[in-house]
């Protein structure tokens, strides 16, 4: 069993109160050491965390406890909540199969660029905005291609159900060892999504000294006139998964796979 349990929460979504008063009266039931704190105020005097929010609440927590190896569990209040493995629904079962240690830690791959971490991805675009800009891929040094499209994707396969998936990428396990390279809106049909091994060192050089602006999980922006590098992180995201959550019954819970859109029209009325 832990020894200190944390309850974070995004007091920027709706409904957080009555969960967090849920997961406290389950912790002090059971006689358990726990804090609580805002996702924009996180502690480090912890070894589990109930993370309370949508995926960008779970994405701000993995990121911060990665380098501290602390695993997190996400509780949905959100929208689809890809990350998440409970709900208000679902919580008291939830509580009590990890207190009694029924699950397991899944370790995700995350990205570094710089000085900056991602758990989804980093998105590179040009400064303008409102401009298709130019970029040039290289990874391990060997030359790919140019681009002249609205940005490009380099994604981790937790992040492949996010904005590369709405952009036309692969969906790939949470397991596969590997890097996404995803462009948006390219000028060219023949532009494609790549897969790489995780290993692989991504160069994205600056042309003509063009000012890229870079996100890290749509959360942390910056902007660059240098090559950018992404490899994969030293720290991984340690995520609680539950036995009978897997990663296909998301998918299917989440994008409704399996149901004709008629099927759903008619579940409506």
């Amino acid at each position: 069993m832990k020894n200190k349990f944390a309850i974070c929460f995004n007091d920027e979504i709706s409904g957080y109160i009555d969960v967090v008063s849920k997961l406290e009266f389950l912790l002090q039931d059971n006689s358990l050491v726990y804090s609580k704190f805002n996702v924009n105020n996180l502690s480090s005097d912890c070894d589990f965390v109930f993370v309370i929010g949508g995926d960008g609440t779970i994405l701000k927590a993995a990121r911060y406890y990665s380098s501290l190896d602390v695993p997190i569990f996400g509780i949905n209040i959100g929208h689809l909540g890809f990350l998440s493995q409970a709900s208000d629904n679902n919580l008291e079962s939830a509580f009590f199969k990890i207190i009694n240690n029924d699950y397991k830690i899944e370790n995700r791959v995350m990205l570094t660029c710089g000085d900056n971490i991602a758990l989804n991805d980093f998105v590179i675009k040009g400064s303008e905005a409102s401009r298709a800009s130019k970029f040039s891929l290289q990874i391990n040094n060997k030359f790919v291609c140019d681009y002249f499209a609205d940005g490009l994707i380099i994604s981790t396969p937790t992040g492949s159900t996010a904005y590369g998936m709405a952009s036309g990428g692969p969906i790939l396990s949470p397991e596969t060892d590997a890097i996404e390279i995803v462009p948006i809106c390219p000028h060219t049909f023949s532009a494609r999504p790549i897969v790489v091994p995780s290993d692989s060192e991504i160069k994205i050089s600056a042309k003509n000294n063009q000012k890229y602006c870079v996100s890290a999980d749509g959360q942390i922006v910056f902007e660059s006139s240098d090559n950018l590098i992404i490899r994969k992180s030293d720290y991984c995201a340690k995520l609680v998964l539950l036995d009978d959550n897997d990663f296909f019954s998301v998918l299917r819970n989440k994008l409704n796979w399996g149901f004709s859109p008629i099927s759903e029209i008619n579940k409506g009325k």
